[in-house]
């Protein structure tokens, strides 16, 4: 499987690169513009329709919508092409984003040189997306050299694609790079505003550096730059992590008189800061204080008090609380789900989870990934693997992935409990995403699975001989 996929990639890079040498200018589809009225009189202008543009729709980005393999969307593309239908910039940034997204950089990069040999100007929010990529995918050079090449390619950099470089050099511990690029901006010809100083003191905080974030603050506001909720949040996130309250609480003291309205943020942060300091009821007090204050309560609010209740072993608080935010007319979200899921799970109660999750469900909440990998993992623990199994097939009917530790203990607990035609569905599906287990892997598996007195080979034969 995995060397078909290659080779399909591989083909559809061939076929650019031979388009990129061979192109001939033709007719590409582009939005299309009627022509203006004429008017006849002055005092009676033409009734003008509702909508100024009317957008020819390409057939490709439809179909394009409803492809999920990146493989898959790449022999579209070229079959396309094949059919004499000329890409033009939405069709080749429909791709792209596509690739992207299941990091299939190569290929990025191969339709990026193609759109630069046949000269079609591409918009700055497809490199601001393609950095954010790189920089989640741990790859700074590549976000750092995409852009460079932007004006290569007819498009003008601005401040917000330095931003976003910025940002994704502090996010992979490129520290130094982003202080020598934000204080080279002026001469880069970007000013800078108050995201990229929020972005520095991010920065400077990650790195457990309070002064120097403090005067990167105390700059801000000699400049005039904007000081901004996110400004706030992040110095008062920090100080809250490291159970300085005082200060923190200063701090939102110093926020409203400058005139800045704390958000449900902000007061979440400090509702945690209790939380650590055990001060669970000073916590909850705070929620009728933003209120007070104006400031709406949200879910990460109650999240903060739930998850609070949950490490300390108080479920069934948890519980009642989460019945107190219905009744209140709050819908819980899957991620206050997951915080309830999860903590009934680490106690050992993992049917009563999954009466949550089917909770959940009859409510109108999809679960997502972690919801179910909470669920595999709970269950796996109190040995219901068959059970797990069961989440299993529905996780993946629903398009989502456990992680190979969850397939890992998946298949022991199968294999210990004589599931034979279990632990090879479960391998079956691992091999279908190209997940697989290490050496190490094996031997803990075999010996897990294999308990004293059992033939490991006599288990591993019929592991073979089943699957």
């Amino acid at each position: 499987m995995f060397r078909s996929s290659r080779r399909v990639i591989n083909h559809s890079l061939l076929s650019l690169y031979r388009l990129s040498v061979d192109h001939k200018p033709s007719r590409q589809y582009r939005t299309f513009r009627p022509e203006r009225p004429t008017y006849k009189s002055r005092l009676d202008p033409p009734h003008r329709p509702a909508t100024s543009r009317i957008r020819k729709r390409i057939p490709f980005l439809d179909e394009l919508k409803s492809v999920q393999d990146p493989d898959d969307a790449l022999s579209l593309f070229n079959q396309y092409q094949k059919m004499g239908f000329t890409h033009d910039y939405p069709s080749f940034s429909a791709l792209i984003y596509k690739l992207a997204r299941s990091r299939k950089f190569e290929a990025v990069e191969t339709l990026l040189d193609y759109l630069q040999n046949i000269d079609i100007r591409c918009g700055e929010t497809l490199f601001i997306a393609l950095i954010q990529h790189y920089g989640k995918s741990r790859k700074p050079e590549k976000a750092i050299e995409l852009f460079q090449r932007m004006p290569s390619f007819n498009c003008h950099r601005t401040l917000q694609s330095f931003n976003t470089l910025l940002n994704a050099l502090v996010d992979n511990d490129r520290f130094l790079d982003a202080i020598g690029m934000f204080d080279r901006a002026t001469k880069m010809g970007f000013r800078k505003n108050s995201i990229s100083f929020n972005i520095i003191i991010k920065g400077w905080l990650g790195k457990g550096e309070w002064d120097k974030a403090w005067q990167v603050f105390e700059e801000m506001t000699e400049k005039g730059i904007e000081l901004t909720v996110v400004t706030f949040n992040s110095l008062i996130g920090f100080l809250c992590g490291k159970g300085d309250l005082d200060v923190a609480m200063g701090l939102l003291e110093d926020m409203i008189r400058k005139r800045q309205r704390p958000n449900a943020v902000t007061y979440a942060m400090l509702m945690e800061g209790l939380c650590s300091l055990g001060k669970y009821e000073e916590a909850k007090k705070m929620m009728f204080d933003m209120e007070y204050r104006g400031c709406k309560l949200r879910l990460l609010n109650y999240g903060v008090l739930i998850n609070d209740l949950g490490r300390r072993g108080r479920i069934d608080d948890a519980k009642t609380l989460l019945l107190e935010m219905k009744r209140r007319r709050f819908k819980p979200d899957v991620v206050t789900y997951n915080i309830l899921i999860n903590y009934l799970c680490k106690e050992g109660r993992a049917p009563e989870a999954y009466r949550v999750l089917v909770e959940m469900q009859v409510g109108g909440c999809e679960p997502n990934a972690a919801t179910y990998r909470m669920m595999v993992d709970g269950f796996c623990q109190v040995e219901d693997c068959e059970a797990g199994l069961k989440v299993l097939s529905s996780m993946l009917t629903s398009g989502h992935c456990p992680l190979l530790e969850s397939f890992c203990n998946l298949v022991v607990g199968l294999l210990m409990s004589g599931k034979i035609d279990g632990a090879c569905f479960v391998l079956e599906e691992m091999e279908k995403r190209q997940m697989r287990f290490h050496l190490e892997g094996w031997e803990a598996l075999v010996k897990d699975a294999c308990p004293k007195g059992r033939s490991a080979g006599g288990l591993v034969d019929k592991l073979v001989s089943a699957c």
